[in-house]
């Protein structure tokens, strides 16, 4: 059974290791983060209209402007109360919706293509610092077993220490009588 400071000697190497191991770690993300901040900052001219234009549609606004505009489009040509420019299969109308949806797909995928590049580095993110924290709790392993195995040296000299005193107070009394 290893001595108490073999253990010592044995623990500080491998919390060494472990630290080093952190601290590149960390290096690393740091770093990232860094070039994460910068990539967003140096958008290119049609990445910042992808992204406008996805916010713009996709939002409640939007959604209700278009809603009021295509209701009132089609009031006007039900009831004839303006010339009827687009009678009721509303074909003009139709033609509007189809080359806004084609016009508008491109800049939604560009921009949701550029959110999959930051989720994925965000996941990239997350794993490094479950693989930080794995990596802490192995060294918080390590040393509460090196405890309990002092701990356990301890007691077991306790117990020697004790057994020695109870075996010569025996053989004293054993002499006395």
């Amino acid at each position: 059974m290893p001595t108490s400071a073999e253990l010592k000697v044995e623990l500080r190497d491998t919390e060494k290791n472990l630290l080093t191991e952190l601290r590149t770690l960390r290096r690393n993300v740091r770093s990232s983060h860094k070039g994460a901040r910068k990539a967003a900052a140096q958008l290119t001219f049609g990445q910042r209209i992808a992204d406008t234009v996805a916010a713009t549609m996709g939002s409640w606004r939007f959604i209700i402007i278009q809603s009021a505009i295509l209701l009132f489009w089609i009031v006007l040509n039900v009831t004839a109360y303006v010339q009827q420019w687009d009678p009721y299969p509303f074909i003009l109308l139709n033609l509007a919706l189809s080359f806004q949806a084609a016009y508008a797909a491109p800049f939604i995928m560009m921009s949701q293509n550029r959110q999959q590049d930051i989720d994925r580095k965000a996941a990239e993110n997350d794993y490094l610092v479950n693989v930080k924290a794995e990596l802490e709790i192995e060294l918080l392993h390590q040393k509460i077993d090196q405890l309990r195995e002092k701990e356990v040296l301890n007691l077991t000299a306790a117990v020697a220490r004790l057994t020695a005193l109870l075996s010569k107070a025996d053989s004293e009394r054993g002499t006395a009588t």
